[in-house]
């Protein structure tokens, strides 16, 4: 045999990837009370924003946008940029792409947290300290199968809002202007999200068997 698997000695060793940090996703081990919103972000010819639902834990709160796109003439483009990842030219003091679908969160103090140079799966080690104010993330896209037209596409973005916001309300900010949509605020209730927070439950009651 020419070709040979390796010895455990040629095995190159890996270090475990350290997880998600609690202010980057949900507590992986609870469930999230669900609040239905029907929220409208944006509504264009070609592109609409609702936010279906809001899973607020205790932690943060998820919150769940469906964007539809149809457009005959790029929608490829237009699904395309709901990936950040797969946006380019977004750099340090220069003007953001148009293709770059922003979203953010404006509190009553008037202080902000956006997406902008959010890096989407970036881990930190388990040490790492957490940030010293809110954070936005935005988990990978998920595409929600439909039928119809093949240049209609529906997609559901995860936004994670990390802490828990205050029991009052806060804005919810949008703005993607290869998609049309200017920017955008609509009003979030706080205070339905730390209510429902109390009832997040874990997926095992404490003391059973895992």
């Amino acid at each position: 045999m020419f070709f040979e698997p390796p010895t455990a000695q040629d095995e190159p060793s890996e270090s475990p990837q350290p997880g998600l940090s609690p202010w980057q996703a949900p507590p992986a081990l609870e469930r999230g009370a669900v609040l239905v919103s029907d929220l409208v972000l944006a509504r264009t010819q070609d592109v609409a924003m609702i936010v279906q639902t809001i899973q607020a834990f205790s932690t943060g709160c998820l919150i769940n946008v469906d964007v539809i796109t149809r457009s005959a003439a790029d929608d490829s483009a237009l699904t395309r940029a709901i990936y950040q990842h797969m946006v380019t030219g977004v750099k340090a003091g220069a003007p953001l792409p148009d293709d770059l679908l922003r979203f953010g969160v404006r509190f009553a103090d008037g202080s902000k947290v956006t997406t902008v140079g959010h890096r989407i799966g970036k881990r930190h080690p388990p040490s790492a300290a957490p940030p010293p104010g809110p954070q936005i993330s935005w988990l990978l896209p998920g595409m929600s199968m439909r039928s119809g037209p093949e240049d209609s596409s529906v997609l559901v973005a995860g936004l994670w809002l990390w802490p828990s916001p205050p029991a009052e309300p806060f804005q919810l900010a949008v703005e993607w202007p290869a998609g049309g949509v200017e920017l955008t605020f609509a009003e979030v209730d706080g205070a339905a999200i730390a209510s429902a927070a109390g009832r997040s439950l874990p997926y095992w009651p404490d003391g059973e068997a895992e």
